[in-house]
């Protein structure tokens, strides 16, 4: 385990926040929906707009920033307690030592003080390891998108988990 802080980024941290998204978009494209490409065409104002608009933690181990885990909450009032896990990237040689758990950590406590009961998530059937760590800390899976992302003729499936975090017994 490595000494990890995390923090909520703000404006001045836009340059971290482009910096692992983009690392993140282009070294796992089918991990999520987003494509680089989309994203390096955003303006600086795009960036901090976006900053503004979702909370977005980011990990950082000696200074530098190693992980991103942003949070999207529902907008409707009927499901307002209910909040999306976004972005969620960890350096490769970070992998493993508690930055995921800490980033987890960060965004579960921020969204228990807005009142969200319900975290969702959605995570790759090729990436098992991220599935595990979800499953570990109380996410349990409640279906399965078939086709979910398709990019140059090439479809993967993706989970879906919830974690209840207003209580301690879970989803069933």
């Amino acid at each position: 385990m490595v000494e990890t802080r995390v923090k909520r980024l703000g404006a001045k941290d836009v340059e971290a926040f482009r910096r692992l998204r983009l690392e993140a978009l282009r070294l796992a494209p089918f991990a999520y929906a987003s494509s680089y490409e989309e994203w390096l065409a955003l303006s600086d104002d795009d960036w901090r707009r976006r900053l503004g608009e979702t909370p977005v933690f980011a990990a950082f181990v000696d200074g530098s920033p190693v992980g991103l885990m942003g949070l999207v909450r529902e907008r409707r009032r009927k499901s307002a307690h209910r909040a999306q896990i976004t972005m969620v990237y960890v350096r490769e040689a970070m992998r493993g030592q508690g930055v995921s758990s800490a980033l987890l950590d960060a965004v579960t406590e921020h969204a228990r003080q807005l009142g969200i009961r319900q975290l969702e998530l959605v995570v790759s059937c090729e990436n098992p390891i991220a599935y595990n760590f979800y499953r570990r800390n109380g996410f349990v899976e409640f279906g399965r998108i078939p086709g979910a992302l398709c990019a140059d003729g090439r479809e993967v499936d993706e989970w879906l988990m919830a974690r209840c975090i207003d209580r301690d017994d879970a989803l069933s």
